[in-house]
């Protein structure tokens, strides 16, 4: 119904951001590390979310079509309602949540207030074949993983072996450079320069 909204921020308040359009203030639930980076003043397009329930109309908004995807599926977990699936995206932001989905990491979503270890790893099993693995890795600010896709798992399962979480290790060999051209060992001993 809403698509998008522009307007200037009016107040930012502890889970939502209040939009000036035209004169009319729009209250719009956003993710913390969003309200954190944002400030009054400032003009935003917003990509929204309308939920209807019964008792109320409400607001989601991101600052990204594809943030916004990413919470229209984790809404069709069921389970999943607008509140905990905004509690995801701010408790894993940018590619981190993709990440966590991918690697299995039910932890790092299990973070999220209100989302338990179950709902979690409903999430990952519902969700994993829907993620476009090469647009997580193929992102613009990452060189390619390696080709020997064996080299990868390889240093994968020894990152998690030495206590990192899978996701943190699935980002720190993401963003080696040139780890397409290096055995594991190099690939271990550079991705752990990374590492969160």
């Amino acid at each position: 119904m809403i698509s998008y909204i522009k307007g200037i921020v009016e107040n930012i308040e502890n889970d939502k951001v209040i939009i000036d359009n035209n004169g009319i203030g729009y209250g719009i639930f956003m993710p913390g590390h969003v309200l954190d980076t944002i400030g009054i003043g400032e003009e935003l397009k917003i990509y929204t979310y309308l939920s209807v329930k019964e008792d109320a109309m409400q607001l989601y908004g991101f600052l990204s079509k594809d943030e916004l995807n990413f919470f229209k599926m984790l809404l069709g977990v069921s389970g999943v309602g607008p509140k905990g699936g905004l509690a995801i995206i701010t408790a894993c932001p940018g590619d981190a949540l993709a990440m966590s989905i991918i690697s299995g990491d039910a932890k790092a979503i299990a973070k999220a207030q209100g989302i338990g270890n179950k709902t979690a790893q409903k999430i990952i099993i519902e969700l994993k074949d829907k993620i476009d693995m090469d647009s997580i890795i193929g992102g613009t600010d990452y060189e390619e993983i390696p080709a020997a896709k064996g080299d990868f798992d390889d240093a994968l399962e020894a990152l998690v072996s030495l206590g990192y979480s899978k996701s943190d290790a699935y980002s720190a060999i993401k963003k080696v450079p040139n780890a397409k051209n290096m055995d594991v060992e190099d690939l271990l001993k550079n991705a752990l320069k990374y590492i969160f």
